[in-house]
């Protein structure tokens, strides 16, 4: 099942079968928050040191907690990827990350028109692979065949239901 918790025993990378991220989400992420950083720096060091201290203690802490809210989205936007282990395939998107055992897997599937790849557990629920999205062109299309083709080695894809 899902989990929110970071891999708890990462093995080795010479343990991992396949693993992909995208180039130009974390390009944009890593541009935008040096963007902020240096808009918000020149923006408090502009004002006088008298409009500076017209902000309480609240006021700071509350700038502080958005800004760092923001800079933890676009590091979380920096990390995204997708990692098939001998045993499970590793999935960390923006909010949360899970780990599948290669069963749980019955499809993936990344249709012209697809953001990103999508993936359908046992339980018929869908999760998005926001590693691996259209915005990637050409790499993201090898990046999910050769998944799929982990994936079927390993044992993932349709089971047949029991009859009720």
């Amino acid at each position: 099942m899902p989990t929110d918790d970071p891999d708890p025993a990462a093995p080795a990378s010479s343990d991992r079968l396949f693993t992909f991220h995208p180039r130009i989400v974390a390009l944009m992420a890593g541009g935008m928050g040096l963007s902020l950083i240096a808009v918000f720096g020149v923006i408090w060091f502009r004002l006088s040191p008298d409009d500076r201290a017209t902000f309480d203690l609240f006021q700071r802490l509350t700038l502080l907690a958005f800004f760092g809210a923001v800079l933890w989205i676009l590091y979380r936007m920096t990390t995204l990827r997708v990692t098939a282990y001998p045993d499970r395939l590793r999935v960390r998107n923006v909010f949360k990350s899970y780990t599948l055992q290669w069963s749980e897997i019955t499809a993936l599937r990344f249709r012209p028109g697809d953001a990103w790849l999508q993936l359908f557990d046992a339980d018929d629920n869908r999760l998005g692979i926001l590693a691996i999205q259209a915005a990637e062109g050409s790499r993201a299309s090898r990046a999910a065949k050769e998944l799929a083709a982990v994936a079927r080695e390993h044992g993932a894809g349709p089971r047949s239901r029991p009859e009720k």
